[in-house]
C-alpha cells in the first residue's frame, strides 16, 4: 500500500494546486464545503483507480493504511466514506472534466504524449471518431435507461493520431445516437476524420464536405448509388475497386448531392470485402485503405480504458458520481 502511496503522489505531482484551486472556484465546487475538499476527493478518486479500489469502503480504507504518507498528498486524514459519497453525489463532475481538458493541453503542449505510429505522407490532421458502451445495472441506475432491461451509457471519443490521446470526449446516455454527437463537433478544415458505419449520414457528409472536412468510413450495404467513372487500381495490392460515385437514394441524393469516391478493399485477415466510402478524391485508394485501417487505434485506445482503469464498475449510483469517476480514469490514464 505504501507502494500505492508513492506511484499517487508522483501522479499529483502533475496536477499544480494553484490551478486546480483555480477551477474549483470558478465552479464554485467548495460554496458549501464544511472541510472536506474537492483536492481530498480528487486525491481518493485516483486513489481508486491506481490501487483498482472496488468500493467507497476500499478507497477510504486504504488511504487511511497510509499513516505518515497522506501529507505528501496534501491530505491531512483520510476521508469518511459517508462524506466521500455525499461529495460525488452532489459536487460538480465539470471540475474533473475541466482538470482533464487543461492537463492534456499543457501536456500536449510539452510534447509528453507521444507521436503517431504510421508515417504518412500528408500532413493533415488525423482523427478517429467512435463511441464506446458501458452496460449498467437499470435497478441501481434508474437515470441511464437505454432499453427496456437494460441501461447503459456511452463514452463518445475523438481521437488524435498525433499522440492518440482524446481531442474530444463526451459522456452520454446510452440511447444518444452516435451522429448527433458527430454533428455537434467543431472541426478545422483540412480534418480528415475515419469513423465506423454508424455515423454513415448523409446530411453530414455533405456538411463536412462543404466545410472542407474529409471522411474516411465504410458505406451502406442497402446504400443505392451510379458510378460516375472507375479509376485505376494499383497492381499487386489488396485494392479489388476505385469508383467514383453519386447517391441515388429517395432522399440521399437531395441531402448529399456530392461526388463520393467508393474504394472495394480485400482484408486479408477476415477474407472478405471491406466497402469504403470517402469524399478525398487526391489519395491514392491504398493510402484511404491505411487510414480506415488506422482507426483501429481507437479501439485500442477503449481497451485500454476497460481494462487499466476502473469504469466498469463503479463506487457510485447517481449520474453526478459516475461521471466523476469516469473523468478521474481518464485523468489517471
Amino acid at each position: 500500500m505504501i507502494n500505492t502511496a508513492s506511484i499517487i503522489s508522483q501522479l499529483l505531482q502533475q496536477f499544480p494546486r494553484k490551478l486546480f484551486q483555480q477551477i474549483v472556484h470558478e465552479e464554485k465546487a467548495e460554496r458549501h464545503a464544511k472541510g472536506f475538499t474537492c483536492w481530498v476527493q480528487f486525491v481518493a478518486m485516483i486513489f481508486s483507480q491506481v490501487a483498482i479500489a472496488d468500493s467507497l469502503r476500499d478507497i477510504c480504507n486504504g488511504l487511511r493504511c497510509c499513516i505518515g504518507k497522506l501529507v505528501h498528498l496534501g491530505l491531512k486524514e483520510a476521508p469518511k466514506r459517508s462524506t466521500l459519497a455525499y461529495a460525488n453525489e452532489h459536487r460538480k463532475a465539470t471540475v474533473y472534466e475541466r482538470l482533464f481538458y487543461s492537463t492534456y493541453d499543457r501536456f500536449r503542449s510539452e510534447g509528453k504524449l507521444g507521436n503517431r505510429k504510421s508515417k504518412f505522407r500528408f500532413k493533415n490532421k488525423l482523427l478517429s471518431l467512435d463511441s464506446t458502451t458501458i452496460s449498467l445495472c437499470l435497478k441501481m441506475f434508474p437515470w441511464a435507461s437505454f432499453r427496456r432491461a437494460k441501461g447503459g451509457i456511452k463514452i463518445h471519443v475523438l481521437l488524435d493520431h498525433d499522440h492518440y490521446m482524446p481531442d474530444f470526449i463526451a459522456i452520454r446516455e446510452a440511447k444518444k445516437h452516435d451522429v448527433a454527437i458527430a454533428k455537434s463537433l467543431t472541426l478545422n478544415s483540412g480534418s480528415i476524420v475515419a469513423m465506423d458505419r454508424a455515423y454513415n449520414n448523409y446530411r453530414l457528409f455533405s456538411r463536412w464536405i462543404e466545410r472542407g472536412i474529409y471522411f474516411v468510413t465504410r458505406m451502406k450495404e442497402n446504400a443505392l448509388y451510379k458510378v460516375v467513372e472507375s479509376k485505376a487500381i494499383p497492381k499487386h495490392r489488396n485494392i479489388l475497386s476505385d469508383e467514383m460515385i453519386r447517391l441515388t437514394g429517395l432522399n440521399a441524393e437531395n441531402t448529399c448531392p456530392h461526388l463520393l469516391r467508393r474504394i472495394v478493399v480485400w482484408d486479408e485477415d477476415s477474407e472478405r470485402e471491406i466497402v469504403l466510402l470517402t469524399n478525398h478524391m487526391d489519395f491514392g485508394s491504398t493510402t484511404i485503405a491505411s487510414i480506415y485501417k488506422e482507426r483501429w487505434e481507437i479501439e485500442i485506445f477503449f481497451k485500454t480504458l476497460k481494462q487499466t482503469m476502473k469504469i466498469k464498475s463503479f463506487v457510485g449510483t447517481s449520474e453526478n458520481a459516475l461521471r466523476i469517476q469516469i473523468w478521474t480514469a481518464l485523468i489517471a490514464l
